[in-house]
């Protein structure tokens, strides 16, 4: 069941929001206990945005590729900075997503459920030439235009969440730590009227609200499922839409209320908040370091 749900409904639409799920650093207690959630409350769709894996390597997207697969929703995958390959610098520059083919009619696909449409906007690249290593975000203007693009093409009234890996917010103006061109991003999605942009990479919820010269944005992210944990335990999002209301639970084995998951602030990266100035949220499990990756 992936793809378009076109099924008619008229209540509450319910969505899972997932991140970060690392298959080669993956929590194998979490990841199963966010299976059986799915499997046994049917969201109306699961949105991943980005990192299915560790590495990129092919026994990785194997494991994620028969996670998902295995997903009896509607499931649509972005593609994060960790899911292009690191060590075969052919394919990552000229077949990217060639390991993603047992799923690839859901990677980067639009969601169409009653009244709402979730609109994949591509936040990866292969290169960035201002920077390396090439971990952080970068909306292109070609796939600026792609998402909005398919947003203008919606009916009139169509509801519409944006998915996408990074946060959007610019954080430094040294060519290093940003989301380049998310400003710019964040405006012309507020101008259209967007209810939110879901999105992943630093391993912490948070749901914020970003003012811009068009009006305010919904940013919405999800922790991780993975071992890679940064200040709060592996998570998801539940997600309600109700009209043009929102709202977003936190959801963990822990049962840490969600106030006490979500951070304040986007952080600069996706390191662990180590700096006294780096945002953590109130149950602040920061790990003295990250699990080896092998």
């Amino acid at each position: 069941m992936h793809g378009k749900a076109a099924s008619l409904h008229d209540g509450p639409l319910r969505l899972f929001h997932l991140s970060d799920i690392h298959f080669g650093l993956e929590d194998r207690r979490a990841l199963d206990w966010a299976k059986a959630c799915i499997e046994r409350e049917k969201p109306h769709a699961v949105a991943i945005t980005g990192d299915l894996t560790m590495r990129a390597r092919h026994p990785e997207f194997r494991a994620a590729c028969a996670w998902i697969t295995a997903l009896d929703v509607p499931v649509t995958v972005e593609v994060g900075n960790h899911d292009i390959p690191y060590f075969n610098l052919y394919e990552r520059f000229f077949a990217p997503y060639k390991r993603f083919k047992a799923i690839e009619r859901l990677v980067e696909s639009q969601l169409d459920l009653p009244n709402l449409a979730i609109v994949p906007l591509r936040t990866t690249t292969r290169a960035q030439y201002q920077r390396f290593p090439w971990s952080n975000g970068w909306v292109t203007d070609h796939a600026l235009d792609q998402t909005l693009a398919a947003i203008d093409a919606l009916p009139a009234g169509t509801r519409v969440l944006v998915a996408a890996h990074h946060p959007l917010t610019e954080r430094r103006a040294d060519g290093k730590l940003l989301t380049i061109n998310g400003t710019r991003t964040m405006e012309v999605l507020a101008g259209r009227k967007v209810l939110g942009i879901l999105s992943g990479h630093v391993h912490d919820p948070f749901d914020l609200t970003e003012q811009t010269p068009a009006g305010p944005l919904r940013m919405i992210g999800a922790g991780t499922l993975s071992l890679r944990i940064r200040s709060t335990p592996p998570s998801f999002n539940e997600i309600i839409i109700a009209g043009d209301s929102v709202q977003v639970k936190a959801r963990n084995l822990e049962k840490v209320p969600t106030p006490a998951m979500q951070i304040d602030a986007v952080p600069e990266n996706a390191l662990p908040p180590r700096q006294p100035q780096e945002p953590v949220a109130p149950v602040a499990t920061v790990p003295p370091v990250d699990p080896p990756v092998h």
